[in-house]
């Protein structure tokens, strides 16, 4: 049997938004490898075998998956909402880039998934209807003076921007810090979406004008959305849309 390495996004949360693509390779999978929490999330059946690890160990887990592709398993490596977006799929090429040269020979594919970013606009209406950027807020892989100096100048472009990971247990000061930067840099009041669990049963959508954001407001299970200038605010009886307008008025 010729092995096969699919990396494949489980979306958001909801069964409803993982797509028929990923069903399919995980229909056909002898081994799933990931994160824990989103190994779980794959239904068991005959000749499938879990592999879950935890969260830090990235090159770790996609080293095993090409060594089993390698060996003749159909592996699939799982994670949350889209694999190219601050997951999986960069480090099983990272993996492949430094392996041995017969790992080249592996049919790897990349299947893409709904990102939270876009489950928690799609809530809101359309706020990264326009320009917008992704900022990973976690300093696990790369200094805060980098995460600075990127929100500093997504704000001067004036991006609407979404943010990963905006604030953990162990490094509550980032969230505070880019609040302070935001406030800083952003020369108007614009819309912050807060949207935690986005499209599980306890979903929370909450929209705070940027002046009385506070850092207590997201945690890790948080998407955080920042609009641009030109971000706008239908209100309307049965909640209000956030969206930026696809033209740029100067």
């Amino acid at each position: 049997m010729t092995g096969r390495v699919s990396i494949v996004g489980l979306g958001p949360g909801n069964e409803d938004l993982v797509t028929p693509q990923v069903r399919a390779a995980l229909a056909t999978a002898t081994d799933v490898v990931g994160y824990f929490p989103y190994v779980a999330r794959v239904a068991p059946h005959d000749g499938l075998t879990m592999h879950g690890s935890d969260n830090r160990v990235e090159i770790d887990r996609s080293q095993h998956a090409l060594q089993m592709a390698a060996q003749g398993q159909q592996v699939v490596v799982v994670s949350s909402g889209d694999p190219g977006v601050f997951a999986m799929a960069a480090a099983v090429f990272e993996a492949l880039e430094n392996g041995p040269a017969d790992w080249l020979d592996i049919q790897i594919d990349v299947l893409p998934g709904i990102t939270a970013m876009l489950a928690a606009s799609a809530r809101a209406g359309a706020p990264l209807g326009h320009d917008f950027c992704a900022i990973n807020l976690s300093d696990n892989l790369k200094p805060w003076s980098i995460i600075e100096k990127r929100l500093r100048l997504a704000a001067e472009a004036d991006f609407a921007m979404a943010f990963y990971n905006p604030r953990s247990k162990s490094r509550p000061e980032g969230f505070v810090k880019t609040l302070e930067i935001l406030k800083d840099s952003c020369g108007d009041d614009r819309p912050v979406i807060f949207a935690r669990n986005v499209s599980h049963a306890d979903e929370e959508l909450r929209i705070v004008p940027l002046s009385q954001t506070t850092p207590d407001m997201a945690d890790m299970r948080t998407m955080v959305l920042v609009g641009s200038s030109q971000t706008r605010i239908i209100e309307r009886p049965q909640g209000p849309i956030v969206y930026t307008p696809r033209s740029v008025l100067e």
